[in-house]
């Protein structure tokens, strides 16, 4: 049964002292979910996000500096960024909540729940940065464009269902801005190292009591899939998934495959 289309509400909340764009969804009585963005923001309503709000409560905040998000000057850093988020997740009332993060975001996420592991109740991350590949390197997005370093995410672009909404051939001002805007702030954040941080994979062990689902696309061009390995063993009884023919998004490149699992790491 095809599922219906979700209704999505986007506001405005002051959270840990910021004005925080925030877009929700999803089951009122369902367990919440919180969807963390990779460094080009949010690409808007994904059908991954549609078939996740069928059975969970969906929060996708634009993080500060990223979207309608205000920048906040004293967060100069990915640490600082997560502990911002950990106060906003309780300004906003979330026990046991649910944490998905891609790339950027994934990153995030694993700094997020090494700070405070028991605020969260399972935890998914897609592609993630924040450690140093094994072999290969992280893709400079900044020595490209903004659309040429979208389109080196996916292993093959052309049969993508998606790819259009998040990567346009004819991108609007007012998204070509807002992707600056993102990359900007990605700088910011994860320069000097790029896109992660050192003492990561050493921090990571305090998620040995959370359940984690690692996803990584097996072809994946931005951030080589041998990290996965790294993030598996840095974070003890954790699992993960390797998809083929499968660049940087796994949750737009393989989406039947990327549901089915986190839908059952979810809800095992």
């Amino acid at each position: 049964m095809a599922a219906s289309a979700q209704v999505w509400t986007e506001e405005f909340v002051e959270v840990a002292g910021a004005n925080l764009q925030l877009v929700r969804g999803g089951r009122g009585d369902g367990e919440p979910l919180l969807i963390l963005h990779d460094e080009l923001g949010h690409h808007g309503a994904l059908r991954y996000q549609e078939a996740l709000a069928q059975d969970y409560r969906l929060y996708i905040p634009s993080h500060p500096g990223f979207g309608g998000t205000e920048r906040l000057e004293w967060v100069m850093n990915m640490r600082d960024l997560a502990g911002w988020y950990l106060e906003a997740i309780e300004d906003l009332g979330l026990e046991r909540v649910n944490l998905l993060g891609l790339s950027l975001g994934g990153w995030l996420a694993a700094e997020m729940a090494a700070m405070s592991p028991y605020l969260f109740r399972k935890l998914v991350l897609v592609a993630p940065a924040g450690i140093k590949p094994p072999t290969g390197e992280i893709y400079d997005m900044f020595l490209a464009v903004a659309k040429d370093f979208l389109t080196a995410g996916f292993h093959d672009p052309e049969n993508v269902p998606e790819f259009q909404q998040v990567c346009p051939d004819e991108p609007s001002p007012e998204l070509a801005e807002a992707w600056e805007v993102a990359r900007e702030e990605a700088c910011r954040l994860s320069w000097r190292p790029y896109m992660y941080y050192p003492g990561l994979p050493n921090l990571l062990h305090r998620l040995k009591n959370l359940p984690t689902q690692i996803i990584w696309g097996q072809d994946d061009g931005i951030i080589p899939a041998s990290a996965s390995r790294l993030y598996h063993e840095s974070i003890p009884g954790s699992r993960v998934s390797l998809l083929d023919d499968c660049g940087h998004h796994p949750e737009l490149e393989k989406t039947d495959e990327f549901l089915a699992l986190v839908r059952d790491f979810l809800s095992s």
